[in-house]
């Protein structure tokens, strides 16, 4: 039993470009990149794709645990 061992499902995202813009917008929230995300925001309202995608990509990011802490060698 592996920390990333999921089980694949035959539901692959519908629109895969939106699903990879869905994890990088997850990792740039995640890092706190406000230039990024809104980057990504602006591409997402001019597109008529489907979202759902986006929002597979968002979850399936979302699922892998940070690799290290927020507060790591931080003074209190």
């Amino acid at each position: 039993m592996g920390l990333f061992n999921r089980k694949q499902s035959s539901n692959s995202p519908a629109d895969p470009a939106m699903a990879e813009l869905g994890r990088e917008y997850a990792n740039a929230r995640r890092h706190g990149d406000r230039k990024t995300m809104n980057k990504i925001r602006r591409e997402i309202n001019t597109s008529d794709k489907d979202l759902s995608s986006f929002a597979d990509g968002m979850n399936a990011y979302d699922a892998v645990p940070p690799a290290y802490s927020t507060r790591r060698n931080r003074r209190r």
